[in-house]
């Protein structure tokens, strides 16, 4: 048996250069085409790769262009840790929504369309990108909840879904743009209605 192929049998590293090629090919079709009509044959072309290099990777056109989303989305997304956890979560509830105002959230739509009837797409979405996101946000608003919560018995699974969900029906269902009023005052207005008072800025209220 060749050097090769025994490499190859035990685990090959992935080529770190050619991995990054692939995603922001991925990337870049998902800016001008839906994610229906992206191939893997596409992806391969753009990126100068055969599909065999692509399939060595990932299994699936879907996990490709989830990835590719990812990792352009998660460092434009980040959450504060340096101020008070409701603070943090206004800060990275508008920095979501602004990307979500553009091509990302036409992807992040598409994806949960086309995994309505693919519930593969809706896993890969899940496993490599919501849970995740929700871990990072569920520890600021755990934090929060040591510090403030709400009346009532909201749950922090509560919490999180009430907060968030908004900006996903808003690109689900198209009835209101996710745009800069949107972005500037659901958060304030949020965290108002549960009873602890924010500037426009996202600040607390000295």
């Amino acid at each position: 048996m060749s050097d090769v192929v025994q490499k190859r049998r035990s685990g090959r590293p992935r080529s770190e250069a050619a991995r990054e090629t692939v995603l922001a090919a991925a990337l870049e079709l998902a800016r001008e085409n839906s994610v229906q009509t992206i191939t893997i044959e596409a992806i391969a072309k753009s990126a100068g790769v055969s599909k065999a290099t692509i399939y060595r990777w990932w299994n699936s056109k879907a996990s490709v262009v989830i990835d590719a989303f990812v990792e352009n989305h998660i460092v434009r997304t980040p959450m504060p840790r340096d101020c008070h956890p409701a603070e943090a979560l206004v800060h990275h509830w508008r920095l979501l929504a602004e990307q979500y105002s553009g091509w990302p959230g036409n992807l992040v739509a598409q994806i949960l369309a086309e995994g309505q009837s693919d519930p593969e797409v809706l896993r890969e979405f899940r496993e490599r990108f919501h849970y995740g996101r929700r871990a990072v946000v569920r520890e600021v608003v755990d934090d929060l909840f040591q510090k403030w919560r709400p009346s009532g018995d909201m749950s922090v699974e509560e919490f999180m879904d009430l907060f968030y969900a908004p900006l996903y029906m808003r690109l689900s269902w198209r009835h209101r743009p996710v745009d800069a009023d949107f972005i500037a005052n659901f958060p304030i207005n949020f965290f108002r209605l549960l009873g602890l008072e924010m500037d426009e800025a996202g600040r607390l209220a000295a």
